[in-house]
């Protein structure tokens, strides 16, 4: 195979803003703020601060679903932060989150708020503190977390890897598509045998690894990432994409989907969800129609 770049790496690294590609204005290889502000706060025991892309989707979904099971005091606010604008970089989301990456989290149910940042740690954490979505049995247990976790380490290589290279990267580079291609289409056949034989990732009980893969892979196979399915042969992954129906016709899956949501049909976007009222009266849609916007 031909080199497709004639780039040699020079013996040290230094940042060049203009080959950051799309992402550049938002990218940097320093942490901490940019600028100084706080975040808002709504009057819900959790503060959310995310958007909807898949990471962000975990979270709510998940407090969709408390809120279903009947747990009033999972009720929250979910504020956006656009990360292409930069919100992420601000004094108060940095203090939340020093990693500066959607979703952040704060509990202000404590004596003293307590935050979280990752969005498998903000899982972990709403799964214990409301005792919902994560088996007690210690094998059934240790079985959701380990996919968990897997889906921890195995997102970037579909995400940051795949995604990048195949949909965002200015140039196409054969050599890193097909790598992440290869890992993309090894995840999904691990997935794909482990539902051969179960209903969910855990065993028979829906419980926050199917929430945290869903959202990823799920959509990854219906077609609302990258535009990829054709290229990746998604229909092939059967069990998979069982599994992916199931979990997106429960009813907190579809709300939690489209809350921060900022793209596609406005019928489908909910901004900032701040009451279970906000799914009827305050997506992007019909905000337009009262305010005149066709």
């Amino acid at each position: 195979m031909s080199k497709p770049l004639d780039y040699v790496p020079p013996k040290v690294w230094t940042w060049d803003e203009e080959n950051g590609g799309r992402f550049a204005s938002i990218n940097r290889p320093v942490a901490g703020a940019t600028h100084e502000k706080e975040l808002p706060v709504g009057a819900h025991p959790l503060q959310l601060y995310s958007l909807a892309t898949p990471n962000g989707q975990k979270v709510t979904i998940m407090l969709e679903e408390l809120l279903a099971l009947g747990h009033r005091e999972a009720e929250y606010d979910a504020w956006l932060i656009r990360i292409g604008d930069g919100d992420q970089f601000s004094s108060g989301f940095v203090k939340v989150n020093p990693n500066s990456k959607i979703p952040a989290l704060l509990d202000r149910s404590t004596p003293e708020p307590i935050r979280v940042f990752e969005s498998g740690a903000i899982l972990l954490y709403l799964a214990e503190k409301f005792q919902a979505f994560l088996p007690e049995e210690a094998g059934r247990r240790a079985e959701c977390l380990s996919w968990l976790f897997w889906q921890m380490g195995s997102a970037p290589y579909l995400g940051g890897g795949f995604g990048h290279f195949y949909a965002y990267a200015p140039t196409k580079i054969r050599y890193a598509i097909d790598r992440y291609a290869m890992e993309t289409k090894r995840q999904l056949d691990v997935l794909d045998k482990r539902l051969a034989d179960n209903e969910y990732l855990a065993g028979n009980e829906y419980t926050i690894a199917d929430i945290a893969i869903w959202p990823w892979y799920g959509g990854l196979v219906k077609g609302w990432l990258y535009e990829a399915g054709e290229f990746l042969s998604v229909q092939d992954y059967k069990h998979v994409q069982r599994w992916a129906d199931a979990v997106g016709a429960r009813p907190a899956v579809r709300r939690g989907r489209i809350v921060n949501r900022t793209n596609g049909d406005p019928a489908s976007q909910l901004h900032e969800r701040h009451d279970a009222s906000d799914f009827e009266l305050r997506t992007q849609d019909k905000l337009q129609s009262r305010n005149g916007v066709t």
